[in-house]
């Protein structure tokens, strides 16, 4: 098998594009790179270790991840099932519902990570 650069540059363009196509349109996905921005500088701020730099990465990438797989979901909800029913809104609920759980599982590495450093700050 024949490794294809131009086909693999193809694949990243196609992939930005997608990305490019939620942020600023997706008011969740706004949202979660939001606090993305606020919890790298306060990561900087607070000099975090590797490890914790580690953990808020995969954090980060896990919930805009989820967040993208979210949208997708949805869109294709819509394409396969324009009118209301009852499952079609199941399935978005369902993908909503994998994003708050990676959303929770990041702010709970947040609190373990930030609340030591902080209450050295304010306490």
């Amino acid at each position: 098998m024949r490794y294809d650069l131009k086909k693999q540059l193809r694949s990243f363009r196609y992939a930005w594009q997608g990305i490019r196509q939620c942020v600023g349109r997706e008011q969740n996905l706004s949202f979660h790179l939001i606090v993305t921005v606020a919890v790298v500088a306060l990561g900087f701020g607070l000099g975090i270790t590797r490890g914790e730099w580690v953990a808020v990465c995969l954090c980060i990438g896990l919930v805009i991840s989820a967040e993208l797989f979210n949208t997708a979901i949805e869109r294709l909800v819509d394409l396969v099932s324009p009118q209301r029913h009852p499952l079609a809104g199941q399935v978005k609920d369902i993908a909503a519902g994998a994003v708050l759980v990676c959303a929770l599982a990041a702010i709970a590495v947040g609190l373990i990570i930030f609340v030591p450093y902080l209450t050295r700050i304010f306490l």
